[in-house]
């Protein structure tokens, strides 16, 4: 399979789309309520992802090809991998409030950018490195009022285990994304998304008999919309690694916590605090340098093609 030369802007749009999407997902998720086990909201929200991936490839004749795979391996590995991300980011949702559980997840583009640079060799610049390092003290600057709760004994508190259980999952998510940028390289994004969505189900399905139970209707529903907005969001996303690398994308993770913040307030009653504001705003200006710098990078590249002596 050819692999679709680098774009990064398109990748970047791509990346803000399945950020806004997501937000839908998790806002649903969170108004589920908490008494439901992370796993069985996994299943739902993976089996109900199936019907967007679905029609999607039926409309686009695609349906029979998708299941044809170079690469099955791959495909597990990143399933398992995704699934234990989204299990664990899943039980900090509906236990920290929805601005926070955004702001310790953001350790995962942080993360991915590491790997990315260690494990597949991508070039990342002084100017990136900077930014992702400026966005960091950001998150830290969020997170520490949650951190003193492990201080004293807080540690077996629900909210304390949640943001554990979110840090876990950011750092799984990471590695979830290295994954799928290689498998961009060999898969097409219908197949490697259809095959998440199944295995994630399977895999999460096998949490069965650690504490499921009866749901209500209402539960029920929202989680279904989940489910549906996931599988969108999960197309959006693959999509965006096949036009840029995991460290020009990655830091655009953080557009989600101006929304979250908006919508965590309205639908949720959760105040911002000032250290909430404050890093806020430095991961945000870090995300804006990023698109600015690639921006400009982009615009001398093109003038150095134009500029270009064809060899004879």
């Amino acid at each position: 399979m050819q692999v679709d030369p680098p774009t990064p802007m398109k990748g970047i749009v791509l990346k803000v789309a399945s950020v806004v999407v997501f937000l839908c997902m998790s806002t649903l998720i969170k108004a589920a309520g908490k008494d439901i086990a992370a796993g069985q909201i996994t299943f739902l929200r993976s089996a109900f992802a199936l019907l967007p991936i679905v029609a999607m490839l039926a409309l686009q004749g695609q349906l029979r090809t998708a299941w044809r795979t170079d690469y099955p391996i791959g495909h597990l590995t990143r399933g398992f991998v995704g699934i234990l991300s989204m299990g664990c980011g899943f039980y900090g949702l509906v236990h920290l409030p929805l601005p926070e559980a955004i702001a310790i997840g953001y350790a995962m583009p942080l993360i991915a950018v590491v790997i990315a640079a260690v494990f597949l060799k991508e070039a990342v610049g002084i100017y990136r490195w900077t930014a992702v390092l400026v966005g960091l003290s950001g998150v830290i600057v969020i997170v520490w009022p949650r951190l003193t709760l492990f201080r004293d004994g807080g540690a077996g508190s629900g909210e304390a285990t949640g943001a554990l259980a979110v840090l876990a999952s950011a750092t799984l998510g990471a590695c979830a994304m290295v994954l799928v940028r290689k498998l961009v390289k060999t898969e097409p994004t219908p197949t490697i998304v259809l095959y998440f969505s199944i295995s994630a189900s399977v895999f999460s399905l096998a949490t069965l008999p650690f504490g499921w139970s009866p749901i209500g209707l209402e539960a029920l529903v929202l989680l279904a919309l989940a489910g549906v907005c996931g599988g969108v969001a999960q197309l959006l996303l693959t999509a965006s690694y096949r036009y840029a690398d995991v460290s020009t994308i990655a830091p655009f993770e953080y557009t989600s916590i101006v929304l979250g913040i908006l919508v965590g307030y309205v639908l949720f009653g959760d105040v911002p605090t000032p250290p909430m504001l404050a890093g806020t705003a430095i991961v945000v200006a870090a995300g804006i340098f990023v698109i600015l710098r690639e921006h400009q990078l982009g615009l001398r590249r093109r003038a150095a093609r134009r500029h270009m002596t064809p060899q004879g």
